[in-house]
């Protein structure tokens, strides 16, 4: 099974110009869930991974899936303002200007490695900006897990001194 086969595309979404690449439709197939799943645990160990972080928000299902499998935690990295409690945050630059990462202070341990999760890696923007929030907390980023690149924005290029997984490029 192609796992590009179970992504849709979407022009001119969320504006005119973007070709909008959605992996919604693998959700709803166990075979091509079963697969992502497999696909990533070929590159990383469980012995070397602590926990899982989600980016707002689909993310978070992608870091859900993987922490199941590997029987690790997961924590979430959401958007300003979304999170309880005392929060650690980062700002950064995306294509249309700031925005602010935070996760809660309490979520992860000086020394765990993690492996940050996102459907899509495009400029690498939002990327970089988790792996720093996360050493900010003193975690170790392990690797990303991406569903989806887009080559042509050369994202990867961002966080190239980190373990960097695409299933499907573009």
């Amino acid at each position: 099974m192609e796992l590009k086969d179970r992504i849709s595309e979407y022009p001119n979404f969320p504006k005119k110009g973007i070709l909008f690449r959605d992996f919604s439709p693998m959700l709803k197939d166990p075979s091509a869930m079963s697969v992502l799943v497999e696909e990533f645990s070929k590159y990383f160990h469980p012995k070397d991974v602590d926990v899982f972080v989600g980016i707002e928000s689909r993310g978070f299902i992608l870091a859900s899936i993987l922490a199941q499998k590997y029987n690790k935690g997961m924590v979430l990295l959401r958007k300003a303002g979304k999170l309880p409690g005392k929060t650690v945050k980062t700002a950064y630059t995306i294509e249309y200007g700031k925005a602010v990462l935070e996760i809660q202070k309490t979520a992860l341990n000086e020394g765990e490695r993690v492996v940050i999760c996102d459907d899509l890696l495009a400029t690498g923007g939002t990327a970089n900006a988790a792996a720093k929030l996360v050493e900010k907390m003193k975690g170790k980023v392990a690797g990303f897990a991406f569903i989806i690149e887009l080559t042509e924005l050369g994202g990867v290029k961002k966080i190239s001194k980190y373990k960097t997984v695409s299933l499907v490029q573009y």
